[in-house]
């Protein structure tokens, strides 16, 4: 792994966390640019993978599904308090560095749509499935649903291993 020499590896993983998250945000950022500059708002879908998906710019003032519109404040703060717990966590805990990436992830798509939101009153989406009837979506929430998914998991398995390891250190002392 490319980190700087010299760091614990809790330093190690907060710079792993920053590089991961500041990495989703050029990614998201980078695309919807794209996205505003060749496509024009409302542009019917246009073929990307066929069957797959295609690419459709819509601008959304709410979450999923349109729930929330015109509640961007409200999306802002919860944006800064997820990116908020995960850097917290990352901080506080030796977490294994899967869990690390999948927090920067969750932080990183947060950020994305966060940015969107505070520029242009709006989150960029453009990615629309060809195959279901989905809402259409942007690369930051890709990266947020499934760093969500992943850290949930991630950190279900860490709790527990870490639990146990305290179990067994207050079992052994007491010994």
């Amino acid at each position: 792994m490319l980190l700087p020499q010299g760091l614990s590896r809790r330093g190690s993983s907060i710079v792993f966390f920053w590089f991961i998250a500041v990495l989703v945000v050029i990614l998201d950022q980078a695309t919807k640019a794209a996205v505003r500059h060749l496509l024009p708002v409302g542009t019917s879908q246009r073929t990307l993978i066929p069957g797959i998906l295609n690419l459709a710019h819509v601008e959304n003032t709410g979450a999923a599904f349109s729930i929330g519109e015109g509640s961007s404040w409200l999306f802002v703060a919860c944006a800064v308090v997820a990116f908020g717990v995960a850097l917290g966590l990352v901080w506080n805990h030796d977490l294994p560095f899967p869990l690390v990436f999948s927090l920067g992830c969750v932080a990183g798509g947060g950020v994305g749509n966060m940015i969107d939101r505070l520029a242009w009153g709006s989150v960029t989406d453009f990615l629309a499935t060809a195959f279901i009837d989905f809402p259409v979506f942007n690369v930051a929430d890709i990266f947020v649903t499934c760093g969500v998914a992943i850290s949930l998991v991630l950190y279900m398995r860490w709790e527990a291993t870490e639990g146990a390891s305290d179990e067994g250190d207050s079992e052994g002392g007491n010994g």
